[in-house]
């Protein structure tokens, strides 16, 4: 599967990779994709998945695991959410990382596949909650290429943090272009 997809990526599809999961050896850490803006953006991660060589989960709600495609999501790394309101998510993540001797969680802190300016900071306090790094994604289509940076442990100054990795996806343009992340100014 690895070379099919390197195929698809690279020679079909013409993109590039820029930087690798493993060079800091982590197996255990949050990475988080941006922008978020169309549904070709889990196929773009799936091939990413496949060439990197690393196993690379995703959370969903839970009804997308449910019949007909649920077992597929479950087989490429899906983990099912539990959306009801007054459950503290972000402990119930953190836990998950606990039982588990690797894990490489995608979330999209954007929320949404709409355009936004700021994004939900769930994914900071589960990196923080379960002491692990943020993996820094960008699914550049304008530039045809993904982006991966170095594992970034975050501090205690969350506005500080955030400035950093909005940095990183600076001009960075999705899928839908007009939906690409810009932050607030």
């Amino acid at each position: 599967m690895r070379k099919l997809s390197s195929f698809i990526f690279y020679k079909i599809m013409g993109w590039k990779m820029i930087g690798d999961f493993d060079g800091d050896n982590v197996k255990k850490c949050v990475v988080i994709a941006v922008p978020h803006t169309s549904w070709h953006d889990f196929y773009i991660g799936l091939l990413v998945r496949q060439i990197a060589g690393v196993k690379i989960s995703f959370m969903g709600k839970k009804e997308l695991f449910k019949w007909p495609f649920g077992w597929y999501f479950r087989k490429v790394g899906g983990i099912a959410l539990d959306r009801t309101p007054g459950q503290n998510k972000v402990e119930a993540i953190a836990k998950e990382f606990e039982k588990r001797d690797e894990l490489r969680l995608t979330l999209a802190p954007e929320g949404t596949r709409k355009k936004v300016s700021t994004w939900k900071t769930g994914f900071y306090y589960i990196a923080k909650a379960a002491n692990v790094p943020v993996i820094m994604v960008a699914f550049d289509f304008g530039k045809k290429r993904v982006v991966v940076s170095s594992a970034f442990y975050p501090t205690d100054d969350i506005d500080k943090d955030l400035e950093f990795m909005y940095g990183f996806f600076k001009g960075v343009k999705g899928k839908i272009p007009e939906y690409s992340f810009e932050p607030e100014a």
